[in-house]
Parts: structure tokens; sequence; C-alpha cells
């Protein structure tokens, strides 16, 4: 039994596969992070210690709670990353101020470095990237995957 393949007016399948939205994100976050990722491995980083550095990089002193839910992973991974990032000196737990309990994870100022010049390449990456689109396609793509996001989370509380 065959699919229900059509071709578009330049050749490209328009089957279930290359029309599905989750594939799409998926291959398109795939093709767009294959690139910058080669320059955070040059900059000697591993990919979940770049996730790490740029949620902090917006705001120093995540929990790691926190900064699971930010870097898309869970709490044992991140836990083991984070470990590893004070061995190599790049962040540090501190105690949190209010609830002595809570532990805190801070950019060192070697982390903040390296964390400033990798989040100047991926904005850089991004308008390279941007750039393949129309003017229009590029100002709505953002807004347009931030509200499908939060419908995405609503539902998840809702449900």
């Amino acid at each position: 039994m065959t699919g229900n393949k059509t071709k578009t007016a330049t050749g490209s399948p328009t089957g279930f596969v290359s029309s599905y939205l989750l594939y799409l994100l998926a291959a398109a976050s795939e093709a767009a992070s294959q690139q910058f990722h080669l320059r955070v491995r040059e900059m000697g980083l591993r990919i979940p210690e770049w996730r790490v550095m740029a949620c902090l990089h917006d705001q120093d002193g995540l929990m790691i709670t926190q900064l699971a839910h930010y870097a898309l992973m869970e709490q044992s991974r991140i836990t083991r990353i984070i470990d590893q990032m004070v061995t190599r000196r790049l962040v540090e737990r501190r105690n949190d101020t209010v609830d002595g309990r809570r532990v805190r994870i801070y950019l060192t100022d070697e982390g903040q470095a390296l964390s400033s010049e990798l989040v100047a390449a991926a904005k850089a990456h991004e308008l390279t990237i941007l750039g393949g689109l129309s003017d229009e396609e590029a100002e709505n793509i953002k807004p347009a995957l931030q509200a499908l996001l939060s419908s995405l989370e609503d539902s998840a509380v809702v449900g």
C-alpha cells in the first residue's frame, strides 16, 4: 500500500511527515542547532553545559529545579552537569540568602565571560538563520512559537 503523497510545485513531498508540525519543529531545531553546536564545541563546552550557561546568562542564581525546566533537562541530569561545571570552575553553588537550605547556581567570572561570548555568537547565528526568511516570516516566527508554547503550557496545566 502506498501513502497519500503529493508533490508541491517545487517537487518536494507533502506527505504526512513532511508537513507534520512536530516533525517540522524538530527538524528545524535540529538543523539550526547543528550549525551553532559546532561553535559551542569549539569553545570547549558540551551542549548541555551551553544550555545551563545560556539560562544563567539570562538569570544568574537559579535553583537546580528552575535550571532543569529552562534547559529542558531532567533534574538528575542537570545535577551531574552542574557538578562537572563546578569542577571546571564555570559555575558555583551558593546558599540562598533568604533560605539557607536552598542552593542557587551562579556563573563564575570565567563562566560569565564564556557565556557572554557564546550568547553574542548565538545572536549572530540567529540573525543568519532568520536571514533565510522573508522579513514578514522573520518578524512573525518567534511570536508564533511563543504563542504556541504558551498555549501548550496552559493546556498542560488545565488538562
